[in-house]
Formats: C-alpha cells, structure tokens, sequence
C-alpha cells in the first residue's frame, strides 16, 4: 500500500490541520503555525499518518511539542474516540484468543498501519487538561506489559467530571470503545 498523499491531498490536509490549529489556539499556546507548517511539508509520510487519524475521524490537532527533538506533537482531538476505529479489541494476540465473534481488527494493529502510537495514560491525562474528550465513549490506552502478560488491557474514558481508568480483558471489544493515537513531527 502506497503511504503517500497526492499533492492535492497534502494541500487539503493542511488546510485543514491549518483551520483546526487557528480555531483551537488554546491546545498549542506559544506554537507557531509556519513552524508547524514547515515540518508538516518535510515529512510527507507523517502527513499520510496524519491523513489516516483525520480519515478515522480523530480530527488530529497540534497539542505540544517534544523539547528534544523539537517535533511537534499531534493527538487525536475528536471529541468522542474516533469513529472509524471502534468496535476492536487491544491487540492480536487478544484478536487471535477470541473462538467466535472475532472483530475486524485490533487497536494496536490498526495504530501500526496508520503509522501513529496509541496514547499511554499520561497523554491521555494530558489530553483531557485541553477538553473535555470521551464523554459518551471509551478509549484504549497503551497497556502496561505486566498487566497484559495477564490477559488483560486498560481503557479510559471522562464521566462525572472526571478521568476514569479501567480494565477489561484484552479480547473485549465494544461499539463505544477505540483508540486515540499520538504522533510526532
């Protein structure tokens, strides 16, 4: 599969991103939009990565950047889990263990082929200190080892006012359930 935009399809992208960033300034205060601009240019693979999150329904938004290595840092900022990416369980290992009702595919998979990573529960956390995200759904979050060597997974989600951690066994999967992913630029 070819993991790249036409031009056209880069200069929409960014037409997009560009009107999300200016709309929400909040999420990436101090941030230029030519800077961002400039690396999204230069790296053409990310903006296929970009491309897919926008396409899943994730609408992908400017929410920092990596002091390091100085590339910026976009999550999903949708504000239920991306519609285009529910209904999975965790990862394959969890797809395969299912006998019967197998779901299309598994969160972790599905975050490999779109290039991005799945939010750890820090980001996660972060993420809900610039919105109020997941209030009608629940999102995947990066699984500590120790917890799925047991068979099982964490999610997420924001009710009552307030970030919620849970568990579920990895092969569960849920029409209200998917995944936020991260990418860096």
């Amino acid at each position: 599969m070819k993991k790249e935009l036409s031009s056209t399809q880069n200069e929409e992208l960014i037409g997009i991103l560009k009107a999300r960033f200016e709309k929400n300034k909040d999420r990436h205060a101090g941030i230029s939009w030519a800077d961002v601009d400039a690396k999204l240019k230069a790296n053409p693979k990310k903006l296929w990565s970009l491309n897919e999150m926008e396409m899943t329904g994730g609408e992908p938004d400017v929410v920092g950047q990596d002091k390091s290595t100085g590339e910026y840092i976009f999550y999903d900022c949708a504000p239920e889990s991306p519609k285009g990416r529910r209904s999975l369980c965790y990862d394959r290992a969890a797809h395969e263990a299912r006998k019967e009702y197998k779901p299309e595919n598994a969160a972790m998979d599905v975050a490999a082929d779109m290039g991005i990573e799945m939010l750890t529960e820090e980001q996660y956390r972060g993420l809900q200190q610039l919105g109020k995200f997941d209030l009608k759904t629940s999102s995947w979050i990066k699984t500590p080892e120790n917890i799925r060597k047991l068979g099982g997974a964490i999610f997420c989600d924001r009710r009552y006012d307030t970030v919620f951690t849970y568990h579920n066994g990895a092969e569960s999967y849920y029409a209200a359930r998917g995944f936020r992913g991260m990418l860096k630029v």
